[in-house]
């Protein structure tokens, strides 16, 4: 039988659908750029996750922020048969083999790796939020989000329509910039 759902199998056999995975990663400690691109790799390592797609990258000013320099961002667009939890602890371990240090609230940071969307997956939980709370207020998530999915959806609204409310003026996109998968 046929659902039209991509599946995919365990080592027991058990099939499990596979879901759509949004990454929003960022750096403003360090190389940056090698730093985003070693992100992608340690992404692209992970069993049972596929990249699809790695947006441009855009150099972005500080959001809510102490003084520090600017960040710069991409969009990883995935598939999975990983669970949420699981693809956030990949996540926080590929930060902290980075050096991510959480100090400051809203601080520098080596590595930043934000589970955005998961398939149609929801959380609350204290641990994970699905989908990321923040992202539609985000135009550094949006903006490169969009690139490469222009017909991404959040339950706000699709994002092209979000973006196009918010402020996006300290985002700058670097065209010349390519983060390769």
């Amino acid at each position: 039988m046929n659902t039209g759902y991509p599946i995919d199998s365990d080592t027991l056999g058990n099939l499990r659908p596979q879901s759509d995975v949004v990454f929003s990663i960022g750096s403003n400690q360090g190389d940056s750029l090698q730093l985003l691109q070693d992100a992608v790799d340690r992404l692209a390592e992970t069993p049972n996750l596929t990249i699809v797609a790695v947006s441009p990258v855009y150099r972005t000013v500080p959001v809510d922020a102490p003084a520090q320099p600017d960040f710069y961002n991409l969009v990883v667009l995935a598939e999975t048969t990983l669970e949420p939890m699981t693809l956030l602890q990949r996540a926080l371990a590929i930060e902290e083999a980075y050096g991510r240090v959480r100090t400051i609230p809203h601080g520098p940071r080596t590595l930043d790796i934000d589970l955005v969307k998961v398939g149609r997956r929801t959380s609350d939980t204290p641990e994970l939020r699905l989908p990321h709370p923040e992202a539609s207020r985000r135009a550094f998530v949006l903006a490169p989000w969009l690139d490469v999915e222009p017909d991404a959806q959040l339950p706000q609204g699709r994002v092209a329509d979000i973006l196009r409310g918010i402020d996006t003026s300290g985002l700058t996109l670097l065209p010349d910039v390519r983060i390769s998968l």
